[in-house]
This record gives C-alpha cells, sequence and structure tokens, in this order.
C-alpha cells in the first residue's frame, strides 16, 4: 500500500510543547534534537506533564543556534544548542543515563514557571527543577523484546526513537467524540513524530517495514510496539487544563491485548535504514498492511 507524510513533528524538551516542521533530519536515535533536553527533579528523576501538566505551555523553538523557551509571564529562555555544563547522571523510566546540566539560570526558570499554582502563584514548599540535555556519546537501547533483537537507540524519548500515527485514527476518535457531545482535540496531545494520511484508521498498526524513498536515499522504518497511552492525551495542550475524556473515549474501543488491555494510539517505531536522510511533508511512503 502507499500513503503519505502529511506531518512531522519534533519534541526537543522532553514533555513539553512540540514544533511542527516541514522536513526532519532522520539520526539512529530519531529525528534531530528530539527529546535532546530534558527537564529532573533535585534527585535526578525526569518529569512530565504526568505530574506537571503546566510543561504543556512550555513552547520550544529554535533560531540561531539557540533552543528558545516561551511559557506564559515568563521572559524567554535562551540556550545555546552546542553549550553544556557539568556531567550528570539522571534517570528516565528504568534507565539511568550520562548527561549534561544546562545550568542554575535555565533550573530556575523552570523551578519559577513549573512551581506556580493556577492562580500564578508560587506553590508552598514548591519543588526545584534542572534541566539537563543527553549525553551524545551515551547508548540508551530500546527494548529488544519489541525490536526484534534489532539495536534501536533513543535520548530521552519514553522508550522507541519514532512515533507514527494515522490522521485517520485521529479523525475517527473525534468522530466519536463529537458523537458524544465533546470537542475534537488536536494531534498535539498524542505526540507523534510522523503523521500519515491515506490509510484507514489503526492501519499504522498493522503496517509491515515502512519505505521513503528521499532525495539521497532510502529510509525503512519498522513498526514495533503499540504506544500505550497515559493520561497525557487529557491535557489540553493550549491551557494545561485535564479532562478524562479523551482517555474515558479511548477505553471503550482500544484496549490492547498484547498490552494486557492497556490503551494504545499510534506505534512506536525504529530506524532500520537511512540515518542521515531528510523526511519531509508531502513524501510517499510504502508498506505492506499486515491483516492477519
Amino acid at each position: 500500500m502507499s500513503t503519505v507524510i502529511s506531518r512531522l513533528f519534533v519534541y526537543p524538551v522532553k514533555s513539553c510543547a512540540g514544533i511542527e516542521i516541514q522536513e526532519a533530519l532522520l539520526t539512529e536515535t530519531g529525528f534531530d534534537l528530539d527529546r535532546a533536553w530534558m527537564v529532573v527533579d533535585e534527585a535526578g528523576e525526569f518529569v512530565s506533564q504526568r505530574e506537571v501538566p503546566r510543561m504543556a505551555l512550555v513552547r520550544p523553538e529554535f533560531k540561531r543556534g539557540d533552543l528558545v523557551l516561551r511559557a506564559p509571564g515568563m521572559l524567554a529562555l535562551h540556550l545555546r544548542i552546542d553549550s553544556v555544563e557539568q556531567a550528570v547522571r539522571v534517570r528516565v523510566w528504568d534507565d539511568e543515563v550520562n548527561a549534561y546540566d544546562m545550568g542554575d539560570i535555565a533550573a530556575q526558570w523552570f523551578t519559577d514557571f513549573l512551581s506556580l499554582t493556577e492562580q500564578g502563584l508560587p506553590g508552598a514548599n514548591a519543588p526545584k527543577f534542572r534541566i539537563v540535555r543527553f549525553d551524545p556519546e551515551h547508548q540508551r537501547h530500546s527494548s529488544t523484546k519489541w525490536t526484534f533483537g534489532a539495536q534501536a537507540l533513543n535520548q530521552f524519548s519514553d522508550g522507541f526513537p519514532l512515533l507514527v500515527l494515522g490522521q485517520a485514527s485521529l479523525d475517527a476518535l473525534n468522530g466519536r467524540l463529537k458523537a458524544a457531545g465533546h470537542g475534537a482535540v488536536g494531534i498535539e496531545r498524542f505526540r507523534p513524530n510522523i503523521v500519515l494520511s491515506g490509510i484507514a484508521e489503526h492501519d499504522e498498526d498493522r503496517l509491515g517495514d515502512m519505505s521513503i524513498a528521499t532525495d539521497s536515499g532510502t529510509v525503512v522504518l519498522k513498526p514495533v510496539k503499540p504506544c500505550p497511552r497515559c493520561p497525557i492525551p487529557n491535557i489540553d495542550p493550549a491551557t494545561a487544563q485535564s479532562s478524562p475524556v479523551v482517555s474515558d473515549t479511548l477505553q471503550t474501543y482500544r484496549q490492547n491485548a498484547l498490552l494486557d488491555g492497556a490503551v494504545t494510539f499510534g506505534m512506536n517505531a525504529i530506524i532500520l535504514q537511512g540515518a542521515e536522510q531528510v523526511l519531509r511533508v508531502g513524501q510517499p511512503l510504502s508498506a505492506e498492511i499486515n491483516f492477519g
């Protein structure tokens, strides 16, 4: 079958807002600078929108060699892409990895913003946060249980280099939400890297190896694991307010026996071929569908 890449996203800081892009450099860990930075607590444990929904309001952009972070009521924070401070060890899920701290100014910026209450006031006994950058010399491997033994690297993602989602899957969810009297939701809530058009709803679950012809070679991506969904899709990225409507709706039709009944939406994918190639919106993609 054939389909088309309709949208591309990169998420520089894990669990903060993403950036929609027209082209993406593919590296062995996923898109260039995707989840290259991460917010951690005082113990070096990663934090996400699961614990701190306000992270959804931190909006990044790349500008003249800087990662620029903006948030309501805050001056912009500029982080040099090619600059780090001291080496640290941090934890993301079950993995302890090498990283670099980004300094006290960046740490204070995140602490000040993420510790505010809904009323915009500092919270009592507010936690302190820091931001770190993944050490590119460190190798963090995806689970070989799901990669069929292939060695797949990623940085601070939840576990795999890329997340693929079909536009039709979102459209079908929104149809159910509207039928129940709820508003439609945007694809940003599901944090895909690659959005596909031209396939039926949830056919991304059944795709074999995906082949993409680029200007300088062929990229081959392999979907390996359905993406189990936590409460983050319930969080409105424009307001950081949460409602259980999305999860409750998915629970009615997206429980996956492969993951012991967990709700899944989208497919994690690894890179078999084509690191250093550029993916672009509009590129055709070919793959077989397994209807078994």
